[in-house]
């Protein structure tokens, strides 16, 4: 379970432009401000840091203490990362600089398959070095037996990072994201992907692509893991991350965005039960000022957490996904998260489930 001590700041600069694309567009709908009020786009090599207000701060970590107790209470072991010291205040490599953030959406930077714990190559500047706050759990599972990988490290130069999302994509009108600029570590694209990517389902990965970016890392996946895993490349699901469009509960039942999803998904899921999530409400949210900058998906709280095949953790700010669920006879657990849209993640985010009952079944055939 991820963290949120000393979250300070988002910094805006390429990397996070690209990676929060979708919903860094200038839009007017209830809950999005425009960010034209806020900050400007980003410039080839400018950093603009964006300060986080100290309520939404103390808040959160109110709200991520309820989530570890929750889980407690349900008999879940909770392990927790190092916390973010206050003098560390930025991250620094050969080719950038950019402010670091604490270790709060644990799911992206790795990604746990059968006996192994794979780190991921960061998309985001600012969590370049975000695993090292995880070093001591992961050492722990290496010493009892367990696997530890590590995914080759982008560079990430302007240069490194695959636009064609960003410029293909319909919904305009957007922030800028300006032309890269050029660098002497300059190696062209290279892979950056997260786990939150992964849907995994027994010996079955459903991997979201959408950039060269993510194909290169697939491409990688698929060699280690062969024998193991049988990978399935699910193209522009969404722009990286697919908890928000789709959600694993249980063998054989989908909590998704739109019916649309089974498009994407390998054909022996199509015949899933699909749980459609209901449209978002205005209520479902806190009001925010102009100045706030909202990360989220307007579905961010798809992001449930399932215990067990009959236990879901939904956000107690949506009673109408919680009857859904109810209807279909999970055993809901409300639970409070009120600025997941701020900080870009749910509870299926804020954890990285390491240890399962189970192996690697075979829930395709």
């Amino acid at each position: 379970m991820g963290t949120a001590t000393n979250y300070a700041a988002h910094d805006r600069e390429l990397s996070f432009d690209l990676f929060f694309f979708d919903n860094l567009k200038v839009r007017s709908e209830w809950y999005y401000p425009r960010l034209s009020s806020a900050v400007a786009g980003t410039e080839a090599g400018a950093r603009v840091r964006h300060r986080i207000k100290d309520r939404y701060l103390d808040e959160l970590n109110e709200d991520v203490e309820g989530i570890v107790n929750t889980l407690r209470a349900l008999n879940v072991t909770v392990h927790r990362p190092m916390t973010l010291d206050a003098s560390s205040v930025e991250v620094r490599t050969l080719a950038w600089s950019a402010a670091v953030v604490p270790p709060l959406n644990v799911r992206d930077i790795a990604l746990v398959v059968g006996d192994e714990v794979i780190e991921t190559p960061p998309m985001l500047r600012s969590r370049y070095f975000e695993t090292q706050f995880l070093k001591p759990i992961f050492a722990s599972y290496f010493d009892q037996g367990a696997r530890w990988s590590v995914m080759p490290r982008p560079l990430m130069t302007d240069r490194s990072f695959d636009r064609s999302y960003v410029l293909s994509t319909t919904g305009g009108p957007t922030e800028p994201i300006s032309n890269p600029g050029t660098h002497p570590y300059d190696v062209g694209l290279e892979m950056m992907w997260d786990g939150a990517q992964c849907l995994r389902l027994g010996r079955d990965l459903v991997v979201n692509i959408a950039t060269a970016n993510h194909a290169m890392a697939c491409d990688w996946l698929e060699r280690h893991l062969e024998g193991r895993s049988r990978i399935h490349r699910a193209y522009k699901l969404s722009d990286s991350h697919i908890d928000s469009m789709v959600i694993a509960l249980a063998p054989g039942r989908l909590l998704v965005r739109s019916r649309e999803v089974a498009d994407y998904l390998p054909k022996a899921m199509r015949k899933w039960d699909m749980i459609v999530a209901p449209e978002p409400l205005k209520n479902n949210f806190p009001t925010y000022d102009d100045d706030d900058l909202l990360l989220s998906s307007l579905y961010i709280d798809i992001n449930v957490l399932s215990v067990a095949p009959d236990v879901v953790l939904v956000n107690d700010a949506c009673p109408e996904l919680a009857r859904i669920l109810e209807h279909n006879r999970f055993q809901v657990v409300p639970v409070r998260h009120r600025h997941r849209r701020i900080f870009g993640g749910g509870f299926h985010c804020f954890t990285l489930d390491t240890v399962r009952e189970g192996g690697p079944e075979d829930y395709l055939n």
